[in-house]
């Protein structure tokens, strides 16, 4: 222990945690803020990682001291503090019970600490003795909490005029992502990597599977190896009894076709390449895999996922050469037949339709704040304030005379874009994405194309049969520009 000489006064801000007392140095303090009320848990992270949350653009991982030390101490709870520590354009949270007071201490009243290499402590760079050594404040290091192992090298966000350029640059990158749950947390595959959403199929299992193959389904004529995403990331799996929601995401892997078997699939999301923001490095294992996040009003953040680096090139291999040789067959055939297909959403509105992927914006719950203005036709729900762009809100229940929907906790708002104009239309249920083959779209009898006005099926020219001899669905092609030009000037203009 060194004794500190001819350095001058240092002003230093202490806080509470646990029953020991802290310092950091105040320039690195940014600022002081209640424990989030949403904080997003990180998987693959360290036990000292509490998780994340967003403040003003960035990203804050925020670190429990006391789990550093020992990893069975107390989670942070609801009335904890987090102070903002900003280091070399690093920020990061330190949890913390109760705010100290800001100091002027002299070298005199601090000592230094050194550490063998590797020690978990030598986040602490030595003490301070207040009121004649009764009081021992522990300091410490900005320059080894932004080095912890497995704690982001996060860069704080550009200056508002690099933020500026970097938004002009991205205006042409348009994308969309769908958000899923597991392993208790909001993921998100870019909308490219997905061929298709559906129900989870019966799984054929067996020993030549690699050690992630939940098992294989069969998938459009070919074998697919499917992966438990919440397994993945170490999670225990969903109770089978719990899981009526779950669905496996169909994603093209390089060369390779994979199924993530997730919780639930809850929307579709759009968004510019700039408002990914950059999050921790969770793990050594998988950390390429985390993408960024996105922040969405009553949505919470969403952990946008790489799908090139989810699993490594070993692992497809294992995959594939357990496919071969479980099921040895071309996959030629199966290629040609690919190009040959539409993405399409399905949807209800009391009974099934299809409508291209390509024709949807996004999609949102249909609980947010609606506000419905005066002498508005009765089919219009209202105008809803989407991220600073007014969407006319049209209920096609009300729209075709149907009886409301008893239940809404399930509807969905499907935004379409034409022009400068966005509409949503309000839909009983969101049910799957999938691929469907070309030769299975053909037009709808004459009989439902000419039945009743008030039959949202009489509006629709073409359906899609899809499933087996023994379990077939047919669903009517749903066409946005048709539906819009038929409501024509009824439709309020969007401000």
């Amino acid at each position: 222990m060194d004794t500190h000489e001819g350095a001058g006064a240092e002003l230093f801000g202490s806080f509470h945690l646990g029953g020991d007392e802290f310092a950091l140095p105040a320039s690195c303090i940014r600022e002081v803020v209640n424990y989030p009320a949403k904080m997003t848990v990180l998987p693959l992270s360290p036990a000292y990682l509490e998780g994340m949350f967003t403040l003003r653009g960035n990203v804050i991982p925020v670190v429990n001291l006391g789990r550093l030390f020992r990893p069975g101490a107390p989670a942070a709870t609801a009335t904890d503090k987090v102070a903002i520590l900003d280091f070399q354009q690093v920020l990061i949270g330190i949890v913390f019970q109760e705010t100290g007071e800001i100091m002027r201490v002299q070298p005199a009243q601090r000592s230094t600490l050194h550490y063998a290499a590797g020690d978990t402590h030598a986040v602490i760079a030595g003490t301070i003795l207040q009121d004649d050594g009764a009081r021992l404040l522990q300091i410490l290091d900005p320059h080894a909490l932004i080095r912890i192992e497995n704690v982001p090298q996060v860069l704080a966000r550009q200056a508002s005029n690099g933020k500026h350029n970097a938004r002009l640059q991205a205006q042409g990158e348009r994308r969309q992502c769908v958000s899923f749950h597991a392993a208790g947390s909001a993921f998100a595959f870019n909308m490219a990597a997905i061929q298709e959403i559906i129900s989870v199929p019966e799984l054929q299992s067996s020993l030549l599977n690699s050690e992630l193959c939940l098992g294989r389904m069969h998938f459009r004529g070919s074998q697919v190896a499917v992966v438990d995403f919440s397994a993945l990331l170490r999670v225990p799996a969903t109770d089978k009894a719990a899981a009526i929601d779950q669905r496996v995401i169909v994603v093209r892997l390089d060369k390779a076709t994979v199924g993530f078997l997730v919780d639930s699939v809850d929307s579709i999301i759009h968004y510019f390449a700039d408002e990914v923001l950059p999050i921790p490095l969770l793990s050594k294992a998988r950390a390429a895999m985390f993408a960024g996040c996105l922040s969405r009003e009553n949505v919470g953040d969403i952990i946008v996922l790489d799908h090139r680096e989810i699993l490594s090139q070993a692992e497809i291999v294992e995959m594939q050469q357990g496919h071969a040789r479980l099921y040895p067959a071309s996959e030629e055939a199966a290629a040609t037949r690919q190009a040959q297909r539409q993405v399409y959403i399905t949807f209800m509105v009391e009974t099934p339709f299809a409508v291209e992927i390509r024709q949807v914006r996004e999609i949102i719950d249909a609980g947010g704040a609606i506000t419905r203005p005066p002498g508005q036709p009765s089919f219009m729900r209202g105008i809803l304030n989407l991220r600073q762009q007014m969407i006319s809100i049209v209920d096609l229940r009300q729209l075709y005379g149907m009886a409301p929907l008893a239940d809404e906790s399930s509807a969905k708002i499907l935004i379409i874009e034409r022009g400068q104009e966005r509409y949503g239309f309000l839909v009983d249920a969101v049910n799957n994405i999938m691929t469907i083959c070309d030769s299975q779209r053909f037009s709808a009898p004459q009989l439902i194309r000419t039945g009743s006005h008030d039959d949202l099926r009489s509006e629709m020219e073409e359906m899609i049969d899809i499933g087996s001899a023994e379990q077939r669905q047919t669903l009517s092609v749903f066409r946005c520009d048709r539906l819009l030009d038929k409501l024509g000037q009824s439709l309020p203009q969007a401000a």
